[in-house]
């Protein structure tokens, strides 16, 4: 995949905004990297997107910028020369499709039908915008297109705000969710950038998802594991759920069936997707531990990160 979609999806949340007004982009594009958002899609719906494009890339250089609604092959020339890093159609624009193609700066047009899948696709457009997401069968058919092309990945825009985020970045076939939730019209006209700030961190988040998944306790081996588990079950009516390698009491602890990482065993934490959380960890400074990966259909199901907690070792897991 290309650098710049990698980058995308590891960022994984795509800020839409419209911009009457060159003035307010450097305060606007500060907030959102501020709030862990370093990107963001500037529509070309008013005559300042232009401008808007290269203060943006001139006084916030940390912010990958891109240009949306580019309709014609004008407005793509003129987003590029500003310093757009990628354009972005609202639908299938075959002049600007093959602008990026030609030119090498990326595109992803829009698609809300497996023709519009296919068409990409046969072109070697491998991430494509799925608008209007919401009233194109949202999350169903992200699902549907996940079967036929297994090799698409998707920018879900339109109809998506914090309250049904979860639902698209938990999809392996996204590689990002674009939306104006966190950067709401009033709030740029007012400049209220803490506002936006607080939003963007809100879905940073709601992206990711994280949250408990189980506490795993060593057992030294099976005959403790077992033991372990019975007792749980006599004092507190944990019912046992048995396991190639460990015995569940519950649904919120694993008793595992020989000594794991960590000195007394490991946290399980939850979260939309793996790999992108992954990525978002490694910003902070916590790496994963590769040799700890587990696979389900090509994408991480669970890997641990080298973080101790107590004497737990800590790992994700896909929720």
């Amino acid at each position: 995949m290309n650098a710049l979609f990698e980058r995308i999806g590891t960022i994984g949340l795509v800020p839409v905004i419209q911009l009457d007004s060159p003035a307010k982009a450097p305060g606007l594009g500060r907030a959102l990297v501020r709030g862990g958002i370093p990107l963001v899609e500037v529509t070309f719906r008013t005559s300042a997107a232009e401008e808007a494009i290269h203060v943006l890339t001139a006084e916030v250089p940390e912010l990958l910028v891109g240009a949306g609604t580019v309709l014609n092959l004008d407005q793509a020339d003129r987003a590029v020369r500003a310093g757009a890093r990628f354009l972005v159609s609202p639908s299938w624009v075959d002049e600007v499709v093959h602008y990026g193609l030609d030119s090498g700066v990326p595109v992803l047009p829009g698609v809300a039908s497996p023709d519009g899948v296919a068409r990409g696709l046969a072109l070697g457009l491998e991430v494509l915008k799925f608008f209007p997401a919401g009233l194109s069968g949202g999350t169903a058919m992200l699902d549907a297109f996940a079967g036929p092309f297994g090799a698409a990945r998707f920018v879900p825009t339109g109809g998506i705000d914090a309250g049904n985020l979860a639902g698209y970045a938990s999809r392996g076939n996204v590689l990002a969710v674009g939306g104006t939730w966190m950067v709401r019209p009033d709030l740029v006209e007012g400049e209220q950038w803490e506002a936006v700030e607080r939003l963007c961190r809100e879905a940073v988040a709601a992206l990711h998802g994280f949250a408990f998944a189980h506490l795993g306790v060593n057992g030294q081996d099976e005959g403790t594991s077992r033991a372990m588990a019975g007792l749980l079950e006599r004092l507190f009516h944990l019912a046992p759920r048995e396991g190639t390698s460990s015995i569940f009491a519950g649904d919120r602890m694993e008793l595992t069936k020989a000594p794991g990482l960590g000195a007394h065993g490991h946290i399980a934490i939850r979260c939309n997707q793996v790999e992108r959380a992954v990525a978002y960890l490694a910003g902070q400074d916590i790496a994963a531990r590769p040799e700890t990966a587990k696979l389900e259909r090509g994408r991480l199901k669970a890997i641990y990160l080298e973080l101790d907690l107590g004497g737990f070792a800590v790992h994700l897991v896909k929720g």
